[in-house]
């Protein structure tokens, strides 16, 4: 770390970050990325992302982009709204997120931080090897697990990456010290990726052994009271009704906390290779017992402090939750074993480290003679 580098250089308004088009900073339809963006936030940083209805999310300052009508290229028209706010604000530093083909294009203007939290190799302007090397020579790269780290070196040779981890403000949660409920949870995005099928597959299939227990799934296709009725959702209800899984549609982060809070049970078996795994960790906070799926980051985050289950392998799903359901000193050791493992990723430690990279940032591009 470069020494002559401190906070002290860190003006008000110092930070620029930049949401992926996609992502919105609106409370009540946040995703994971914008909710960990609000959560890290420092009350001078500037948020800038798509314009949103309703009231912004708490933490920093959201400015919204305005696209120009001009042009057929709405990527050249979202990369030209982000240049013209740089230009205005002039921050020492820009942080982007999910988007490197934005930071490799800033990058020739200003020192520029690139955040991944999913797989890299997927993403515009660094699909490549060739276009991974390049990008990690431009900007500090930056993810949020080994896992996101081991992608983006695939095929490289040695590039700088540096790991952000997610992480919680634990002393938001109001964790019940009675009886939890008799409660299995899904919580998430209502899609064949997230495993939500292999779920309900389950839970139909022993729901018979254990009457006296509820299995329910928050979550819609997106994030928002709006989310739209997909094929997969209309295929799925039908099932779920049968299977005794009742859908509860989407609800807020604060309510999903909620339930998390009471269930003794989460379930996160997700077919797709899960970057971090967000999910699993609010879970291991609030006190459930988890069973999650031996995917991308969620072993490393979920280690010996739950179950893990594929959902697609015969019976290994269905499995894992009998052997839950059958010990209540199973699901309470692994309750109190994930609480205490979620520590590592506090809300405390995660700002240490935030300032730590913006600092090494900065230095990173004054190195490389950087604007």
């Amino acid at each position: 770390m470069s020494k002559h580098v401190t906070l002290f250089d860190m003006k008000a308004s110092a930070v620029l970050t930049f949401l992926p088009p996609r992502e919105s900073f609106a409370s009540g339809h946040a995703g994971a990325i914008a909710i960990l963006v609000s959560r890290l936030a420092l009350p001078e940083d500037i948020v800038a992302g798509m314009p949103i209805r309703g009231m912004a999310l708490n933490g920093g300052q959201f400015r919204p982009l305005r696209l120009s009508a001009w042009g057929f290229f709405r990527n050249l028209r979202y990369r030209r709204a982000c240049l013209k706010m740089v230009r205005s604000i002039r921050p020492e530093l820009v942080e982007v997120h999910n988007r490197p083909d934005l930071a490799a294009y800033l990058s020739r203007f200003c020192r520029v931080r690139l955040i991944l939290h999913n797989d890299p190799c997927s993403m515009r302007g660094a699909k490549t090897a060739v276009e991974r090397q390049w990008l990690a020579r431009r900007v500090l790269v930056c993810g949020v697990s080994e896992w996101v780290k081991d992608r983006y070196c695939v095929g490289c040779e040695a590039v700088r990456f540096e790991v952000q981890p997610n992480c919680i403000d634990l002393e938001t949660l109001q964790v019940p010290l009675c009886t939890r409920e008799k409660l299995v949870l899904f919580a998430g995005r209502v899609v064949a990726d997230k495993g939500v099928d292999a779920f309900v597959r389950a839970w139909g299939a022993i729901r018979h052994l254990y009457p006296e227990w509820r299995a329910i799934i928050i979550g819609a296709d997106r994030f928002g009271p709006d989310s739209p009725e997909t094929p997969f959702l209309r295929n799925l209800r039908p099932v779920a009704e049968k299977a005794g899984v009742e859908m509860l549609g989407y609800q807020c982060h604060a309510q999903v906390m909620q339930a998390m809070s009471r269930a003794a049970i989460v379930v996160v078996p997700s077919r797709w290779a899960e970057p971090f795994g967000m999910t699993a960790l609010e879970a291991m906070a609030n006190g459930a017992a988890v069973i999650a799926a031996p995917v991308g980051a969620l072993e490393s985050v979920v280690g010996q402090n739950g179950l893990m289950a594929h959902p697609d392998r015969e019976g290994e799903l269905e499995g894992a939750l009998c052997r839950l359901l059958d010990d209540s000193a199973l699901r309470d050791s692994l309750g109190e074993r994930g609480r205490k493992a979620a520590i590592r990723f506090d809300l405390s430690a995660s700002r240490l480290r935030l300032e730590e990279l913006r600092r090494e940032a900065i230095a990173f591009s004054r190195a490389r003679g950087a604007p």
